[in-house]
């Protein structure tokens, strides 16, 4: 199968919406409404990523940094097309990205029970930070 990778605009969003929401282990929520997306992809131009193949979208990634440290959230492939190195392959472009913005550790989220997707990000070199953990406050109107 041939894919191509490319940066995610917001023209993107249904189709990515789409592949997360019928993906495991991904879990959306009001952050990934049309309209914090947008500013999400404009706050980190270029740094996000799909692939297409056959002129669909079957990969998705999105990423981001602090200045410090970067961030990848939301990594699906297509059922029909996992096990051909798209998932990796967008690792490894955001990291490359992520580089030459002179970011030097990566991080991501990722739900404990998610086992195939743990299994998946050691393979591409990623470690659990033993003792660390993550917390959150609303502090929209739900706050």
């Amino acid at each position: 199968m041939e894919y191509a990778i490319r940066a995610m605009a917001i023209e993107d969003y249904e189709e990515a919406v789409g592949l997360w929401r019928r993906t495991d282990g991904v879990v959306l929520s009001d952050s990934d409404e049309r309209g914090p997306m947008g500013r999400f992809l404009d706050r980190n131009p270029g740094l996000s990523l799909v692939a297409e193949a056959d002129g669909r979208l079957v990969g998705a990634l999105l990423c981001s940094h602090d200045g410090r440290r970067g961030y990848l959230h939301h990594l699906a492939v297509d059922d029909r097309c996992r096990r051909r190195g798209i998932g990796s392959a967008l690792v490894r472009e955001a990291l490359s990205l992520l580089g030459r913005e002179g970011i030097a550790k990566c991080n991501i989220f990722i739900l404990e029970a998610n086992e195939g997707g743990i299994a998946f990000w050691q393979r591409n070199g990623f470690r659990p930070r033993p003792h660390c953990g993550w917390m959150q406050k609303v502090i929209g109107a739900e706050g």
